[in-house]
């Protein structure tokens, strides 16, 4: 097994152009070949991770995707958020999610608890 570390963009490109062959006829687990398949998806995704990492969404947009997934409505998040009027407030960036609250939505709605407590890409309360 020749494997090795990927360190530059054309050892990422040779790698990918190595693994993609291999996504059409994926060799068997536990094989050399698939041990091999799988040391070399592995390296590649964590030179992804560290070159291209992927930020948190904002709280309130990561919110309203969660809505427009389960597709809720905004009344549908008071027991979560509470009043009617508390959540539009929320939603709009003008009242910030309360520990309380993140527990609530992430337990509810299954948001990731990370994304909630995230802080917000613009600033949204004076």
């Amino acid at each position: 097994m020749n494997i090795r570390p990927i360190h530059t963009d054309d050892d990422y490109r040779a790698a990918l152009r190595e693994a993609s062959a291999m996504f059409d006829d994926q060799p068997e687990p536990g094989s050399e070949r698939g041990d091999y398949f799988e040391i070399l998806t592995t390296l590649i995704e964590a030179y992804e991770a560290k070159t291209f990492p992927i930020d948190l969404p904002d709280p309130i947009e990561a919110i309203k995707f969660r809505m427009e997934q389960l597709g809720l409505s905004p009344k549908d998040l008071a027991p979560a958020i509470g009043k009617p009027n508390r959540v539009y407030e929320v939603l709009s960036g003008k009242r910030r999610l309360t520990l309380k609250m993140v527990w609530r939505l992430h337990s509810d709605f299954g948001i990731p608890a990370a994304s909630l407590i995230a802080p917000p890409k613009r600033t949204r309360v004076a």
